[in-house]
């Protein structure tokens, strides 16, 4: 999400503009952070540039080794990391330790497996290439920037962090300027296991400061979270030097309910899917369908659960002011296209808070049911069987995260790879986050690219191939202006051989 219109900057009494990052549900500030501007990035983009190249040097033992090291500063200064993430964003403390604790376990994935997935290795030739050898490997790219969010200041860019060092890349990481705090704490503490080198660096400030990391030639990537309209604008700014990026926007997942469930669990999940982090998480869930057979006794297990959940202290206020606008044009919406409001309703929304809302009978061409709501709401609809389910779920432009609850296990993994959707859970909410072998990312409005697992390493470097020619082939020499008619004629009756007999 954009949250460029939150914060002002102001002049500093050095001469350099500065801005504030504000307790969300108190007003009251936490810090003050310099803007920089595109000079300072620059700077900073230099530095890592040097720093890279060390980096890269230490090869896959050396960085697993200071990786390592950094995983445990984390895991030792994790309540101090989770107190600042809860004052910037407003979340829970508990909410805000478990992220960082996710955070903690992919950077111990990377660290261990970037050799295994990266290193170099031997492939196959084929026998036309019999008398090559070929090896592939995955470079680093150099300077990776990464442009993180604010709703999960930890977890999100650390998704990027960790994968990019792991590769072999020296990282410009510049934070949402609703969260600068927790982004500058994230490189002091790597700072105290490589004091030396500028490996890990933080730009703060708003938008100019993220256009100038973006648009600067010196940066290899980017890995960009965020709404996708803000998406589309840094695309603009790296097109400028054909930068590559990976891309998380936003979502608006499924959660579909079979006739044979555990209605339960299901209510339970969703409910937490909807309404956990106020609802700003980006695989959160926004939708539900449920088949007829077990809709009225699925809602009672739902509303249930719904009416018990108080903002305030199961989760935090809305972190960004203008999205509580959006909220409310949501509900009002459906409530005035006939939608109904089995928990909360219109008045739900009472800045910086919004309450739990429940919506049921929600037009599907309704900006509730296909937009982005990021808050605490959750629009339920009954459909005749679990086709109509997929065919309602798959029907947005979306396609990030998406859930599946159902008794029939083969069933159910019908519809998990059905669902247009990067990454979908079966029976569990949200579960593929934790798994750092998983990789992560959506397609259509949600986004382009991967982080976490193999993929995560890979989309932070570049293939090398390699092919060496071990020997001469008589008669074979086919890249050669010295070829002749019976060397093409030779290769041909090869080919025929290999691959000319149809299979039935």
């Amino acid at each position: 999400m954009s949250t460029t219109s939150a914060r002002s900057a102001r002049p500093a009494a050095a001469g350099r503009a500065s801005f504030d990052s504000v307790n969300p549900a108190t007003g009251a500030v936490v810090g003050t952070h310099p803007v920089h501007d595109a000079e300072a990035v620059g700077a900073a983009v230099a530095a890592a540039g040097e720093a890279a190249g060390w980096w890269a040097g230490l090869g896959f033992d050396g960085r697993r080794r200071v990786l390592l090291d950094y995983k445990a500063v984390l895991t030792r200064e994790l309540r101090r990391i989770a107190a600042l993430a809860h004052e910037e964003t407003g979340k829970p403390i508990a909410d805000a330790t478990l992220e960082t604790v996710l955070a903690i376990t992919h950077l111990d994935w990377a660290a261990r497996n970037a050799r295994k997935v990266l290193g170099r290795r031997r492939v196959g030739t084929g026998l036309i290439g019999a008398n090559l050898a070929a090896t592939l490997e995955y470079l680093p790219l150099g300077v990776v920037g990464v442009i993180g969010p604010w709703n999960y200041p930890v977890f999100t860019p650390m998704g990027s962090i960790a994968y990019a060092l792991a590769a072999g890349n020296a990282v410009v990481f510049k934070p949402s300027e609703l969260t600068p705090g927790v982004g500058a704490l994230l490189a002091e503490l790597f700072a105290e296991c490589v004091p030396d080198r500028p490996v890990f660096q933080v730009v703060t400030g708003l938008g100019e400061t993220g256009a100038a990391l973006a648009g600067h030639p010196g940066v290899g990537k980017i890995a960009f979270t965020g709404s996708t309209a803000t998406a589309k604008r840094v695309m603009a700014a790296c097109a400028e030097n054909l930068t590559p990026m990976v891309a998380e926007c936003g979502g608006k997942d499924a959660l579909i309910v079979d006739a044979d469930a555990d209605l339960a669990a299901a209510a339970d999940a969703a409910v937490w899917g909807a309404m956990s982090n106020a609802g700003q998480t980006c695989v959160g869930v926004e939708r539900v369908y449920v088949v007829e057979r077990v809709y009225d006794d699925f809602m009672r297990e739902l509303t249930e659960r719904a009416r018990g959940v108080r903002s305030g202290e199961h989760y935090g206020p809305i972190t960004m002011p203008e999205q509580t606008d959006i909220i409310r044009r949501h509900v009002d919406d459906a409530l005035a296209r006939g939608g109904r409001a089995v928990v909360g309703g219109a008045d739900s929304v009472r800045p910086p808070y919004v309450d739990p809302v429940v919506l049921a009978d929600v037009p599907e061409d309704s900006a509730a049911v296909r937009e982005e709501t990021f808050g605490p709401t959750l629009t339920v609809r009954k459909v005749a069987t679990v086709s109509e389910a997929l065919e309602r779920a798959n029907a947005v432009a979306y396609g990030l995260g998406g859930t599946i609850f159902s008794g029939n296990p083969r069933r159910a993994m019908e519809l998990a790879r059905s669902m247009l959707s990067g990454m979908t859970a079966i029976n569990s909410v949200i579960s593929f986050a934790g798994v750092p072998s998983l990789p992560f990312g959506g397609t259509g409005d949600s986004g382009f690219g991967r982080i976490h697992g193999a993929d995560g390493l890979r989309e932070f470097t570049r293939p090398k191939a390699i092919s060496r020619q071990r020997f001469a082939v008589p008669g074979m020499n086919l890249t050669s202006f010295s070829r002749s008619p019976a060397d093409l004629e030779r290769l041909v009756k090869l080919v025929t051989f290999l691959h000319g007999r149809r299979k039935s």
